[in-house]
């Protein structure tokens, strides 16, 4: 796949109000029509046609599929980055226990992984050949680590290792790469004994509260 030069990439932002509620549907579309079809599925005509637009009034926004594809890319991203915000809710941790809070802390990472992963499948498959998206999504994974270590950081003073900001790091790559390996590939990709999500969910809260905390009953 060929990446176009970022200035060819950008997106002329609506004005008026009409304008900006039929941008907002072509991003609706974009992301849906990317989720049913991944990108090889993904054209002006498709999202056109699913937003009940005239492509005229996409190339009057953008100049081409892909650059149409990264402001879709980054609708999509937004919703994610909503479902973030968890991780600054000081009511949600406040008063848990360690291992509780680890356990939720995981709870909420993989769960936003699950609710969106049709979209996930779709940039995490393309982003092997598309660098911008690769960049982007660096850059998005590394927010969602700096919340998550933020909240496990609570429970500092129960983390067994002598570098507790190394262990949660760590901790968060192992528990990032196992959910999006899962909304990329599928549940039996790396198992030959699929579990469902609950299940997951809860084995992969089991094994950061054992690898971090000192004491699991805490």
């Amino acid at each position: 796949m060929d990446n176009a030069p970022l200035s060819d990439l950008a997106v002329r932002p609506p004005l008026q109000r009409r304008s900006r509620e039929t941008w907002a549907r072509v991003l609706d579309a974009g992301v849906a029509v990317l989720e049913d079809g991944g990108y090889d599925g993904f054209t002006i005509a498709a999202v056109s046609e699913r937003a009940q637009v005239a492509p005229t009034a996409l190339y009057a926004r953008t100049t081409s599929k892909d650059a149409l594809f990264l402001a879709v890319y980054e609708h999509g991203i937004a919703r994610l980055q909503a479902d973030q915000a968890v991780f600054a809710d000081e009511e949600r941790w406040a008063g848990l226990a360690p291992a509780d809070l680890v356990r939720a802390a995981v709870a909420e990472m993989v769960g936003i992984s699950l609710r969106h992963q049709r979209f996930l499948r779709a940039v995490v498959l393309v982003s092997a050949a598309h660098a911008e998206v690769r960049c982007r999504g660096s850059r998005y994974s590394a927010e969602l680590g700096e919340g998550f270590s933020r909240v496990v950081l609570r429970a500092r003073g129960a983390i067994r290792h002598d570098d507790a900001e190394a262990a949660v790091r760590s901790c968060f790559g192992t528990v990032f790469a196992s959910s999006i390996i899962r909304v990329a590939y599928g549940p039996g990709f790396a198992t030959s004994v699929p579990v469902g999500d609950d299940a997951f969910t809860a084995d992969l809260g089991e094994m950061a509260v054992r690898y971090l905390l000192a004491d699991v009953s805490v």
